[in-house]
């Protein structure tokens, strides 16, 4: 099975931007193992573009703002030539997200369930929030590498808020509760998840 070439460009670009920021051990070692479950393709979805709002409103102005980070502007300019291909879907919210949120965020699978590249054994997306939003506090099985691209805040466990600034990175341990929020500019992340192996 053949990869789209767009899609192993961000895929490589990927790779190479949490390779130069992530500094976590674990979220190292879960992404060498993300890398190398990448290298066998799997079936890509055509067809599947879909914006929301809040895309068509802040998402190519974060995508072409540019950090000064040659590593995360490369890996922007891979996301914004699949952007047109992927399906962004909103979640639902709960008390702990903003009032704003439904219409103030959006979600993007590239591998993974309903991906780009559907598949079971990795996740690799990204989320963007509207300006001054809160995500739901949320929890998954499997472990999660974050790489943020712009100004936020983000908490994990009893972490209380925190800022990883352009180019952080931090590992979520499966199961552990975390959420994410926006500022007075928009928040965009990637988010890398390594499912457990059946």
């Amino acid at each position: 099975m053949a990869r789209s070439g767009a899609l192993q460009d961000f895929l490589d670009a990927a790779s190479a931007a949490y390779d130069g920021f992530a500094k976590d051990p674990e979220g190292r070692r879960s992404l060498a193992r993300i890398v190398e479950r990448l290298k066998t393709p799997g079936p890509e979805r055509p067809g599947i573009g879909k914006r929301l709002a809040v895309c068509d409103a802040h998402l190519d102005t974060v995508l072409a703002a540019g950090t000064g980070e040659p590593l995360l502007d490369a890996l922007a300019e891979r996301f914004r030539a699949i952007e047109p291909l992927l399906e962004w879907k909103a979640r639902a919210g709960d008390g702990t997200a903003s009032e704003n949120f439904p219409a103030g965020h959006a979600n993007a699978m590239v591998v993974g369930p309903g991906g780009l590249e559907d598949r079971r054994d990795v996740w690799l997306g990204a989320s963007l929030l509207a300006p001054d939003v809160r995500y739901p506090d949320h929890d998954h099985a499997p472990e999660e590498t974050y790489l943020v691209l712009t100004e936020g805040e983000f908490m994990h466990g009893n972490s209380g808020w925190f800022t990883p600034g352009v180019g952080g990175s931090f590992h979520n341990t499966p199961g552990i509760r975390h959420a994410m929020r926006s500022g007075g500019k928009p928040l965009f992340a990637f988010w890398a998840l390594l499912p457990q192996e059946a």
